[in-house]
């Protein structure tokens, strides 16, 4: 008898402690969804800042913009964050450690030349300061570049000297025009950032010189490094190539094979990740 309900002492014991795990790990998951539902994602609306004439003839935003459904913009890269439970913000104004307080991941894309914008900003000393602190902080920076022909790489690359990296003048993964998409062809079967993409598309990139903390994220068939990224201090930057997630190649336009929507996924998954466990 003694016996017996020793047993089933044990038995409702274990159920209890069974219970009390099941709600742990719960919890831990549940905290883990609202952490990534928190995290805001903030796009540089102020180094990129390029203009054109609409058909009104008025001087109007363009090009890597959250809410630009053309082809030049963000929307889809936009909405992926969304979709992970990510707030998107813009900033137009020159970024400081404490416009960025609230800010878990920051985007700076393509960087305008003189070309692009009348009056450029350029990124000064100060800028790369402010940023600098704010990425020791724990922020977690994306620096997107483009081919040299196409962005202001001088003062770019003095913010992207902090962390390692360098892009370099050059011009890999040339394409001519649609019939030849295989020469921007970069695999990423294996990948542990793109998880689920086997194949991606990306054009007129710059390579990206490594030194000190950076790591190649990504290489292309040249062996050129054309994704990196760097730890600094309780932060992440990631340096890329490229803006090459912008609408016009994530919308479904690549012919049958590329898997750019779902690298733009896992890119995100990534910097989300990065963010939460800083």
């Amino acid at each position: 008898m003694e016996q017996h309900k020793l047993s089933v002492t044990i038995v409702i014991n274990n159920k209890h402690i069974f219970m009390k795990l099941k709600l742990i790990i719960i919890i831990l998951l549940m905290s883990a969804g609202l952490a990534a539902s928190a995290q805001t994602v903030t796009l540089d609306y102020y180094f990129n800042h390029e203009v054109h004439k609409n058909k009104a003839g008025q001087q109007e935003r363009f090009h890597y913009l959250w809410g630009e459904k053309q082809n030049s913009g963000f929307s889809i890269f936009g909405a992926t964050f969304t979709t992970a439970g990510a707030k998107l913000d813009s900033l137009d104004h020159v970024p400081t450690a404490d416009n960025l307080k609230n800010t878990a991941i920051y985007i700076i894309v393509d960087p305008d030349t003189k070309k692009e914008s009348p009056n450029p900003n350029y990124i000064q000393p100060k800028d790369v300061e402010e940023i600098t602190k704010w990425v020791k902080k724990g922020g977690v920076l994306l620096m997107m570049a483009n081919d040299s022909a196409n962005v202001e790489l001088p003062h770019f690359n003095t913010l992207a000297a902090k962390f390692g990296m360098h892009f370099n003048d050059d011009l890999q993964n040339h394409v001519i025009d649609d019939a030849h998409f295989e020469d921007g062809a970069v695999k990423t079967t294996g990948n542990p950032v793109f998880i689920t993409a086997n194949k991606i598309f990306m054009k007129d990139v710059c390579s990206i010189g490594l030194t000190g903390p950076a790591k190649s994220v990504l290489k292309n068939s040249n062996g050129a490094t054309i994704i990196a990224s760097a730890k600094y201090g309780k932060g992440t930057v990631v340096a890329v190539g490229d803006p090459w997630l912008y609408n016009e190649y994530v919308n479904g336009r690549l012919p049958a094979g590329f898997e750019n929507d779902k690298a733009a996924n896992d890119l995100v998954h990534w910097l989300l990740q990065l963010a939460i466990s800083k």
